[in-house]
C-alpha cells in the first residue's frame, strides 16, 4: 500500500508493506502513478533489468528510484509492473511497461529528482515503512 502526501515544493511517497521487496515494488508504482494519471493503462510489453548494490536500505530504495526515474526521462518508457528481490546489499529487479505514448499516457507531474531528504526505510510494528521525498 502506498499514499502521496504534500511536502512544501515537493511531493511524498510513504509505503508500508510486509515484505521487504514488496516495499521496493510499491515504491516504483507510487513513483509512477504521480507521473502518469492513468498509470492503469501502461501495457508490461517491454522488460529492463536492473541491479543495484547498497549498503543501506534507504539509500538502495532511493537509488532504485532514481535508476527508475532516469530509464524514464532517457529511455522514455513506463512502467506498471516490478518484480524486485535483495539479498545481501544487492536489488536484482524487471520492470514491465512501454514506450510513452502520449495519445494514451497522460503525464501529470513532472519528477525531476528523488531526494535524500526525509528519506528512511524501517521495519514498524511487523511492517516495513518507507517514506520519500520527490522533487517536483
Amino acid at each position: 500500500m502506498y499514499e502521496i502526501f504534500e511536502h512544501t515544493a515537493d511531493l511524498g511517497l510513504r509505503i508500508r508493506t510486509v515484505e521487504l521487496h514488496e516495499l521496493f515494488e510499491e515504491a516504483a508504482l507510487a513513483l509512477f502513478s504521480v507521473i502518469v494519471t492513468n498509470a492503469d493503462v501502461i501495457r508490461p510489453i517491454q522488460q529492463r533489468s536492473f541491479t543495484i548494490a547498497g549498503e543501506q536500505l534507504d539509500d538502495l530504495l532511493r537509488d532504485w528510484l532514481a535508476e527508475l526515474l532516469y530509464t524514464f526521462h532517457a529511455g522514455r518508457l513506463v512502467f506498471a509492473r516490478f518484480e524486485v528481490s535483495i539479498d545481501k546489499g544487492v536489488l536484482t529487479a524487471r520492470a514491465h511497461g512501454e514506450p510513452i505514448d502520449r495519445a494514451r499516457h497522460e503525464i501529470d507531474v513532472e519528477v525531476k529528482a528523488i531526494t535524500y531528504h526525509g528519506l528512511k526505510v524501517e521495519r514498524e510494528g511487523g511492517q516495513w515503512l518507507a517514506e520519500v521525498i520527490v522533487d517536483i
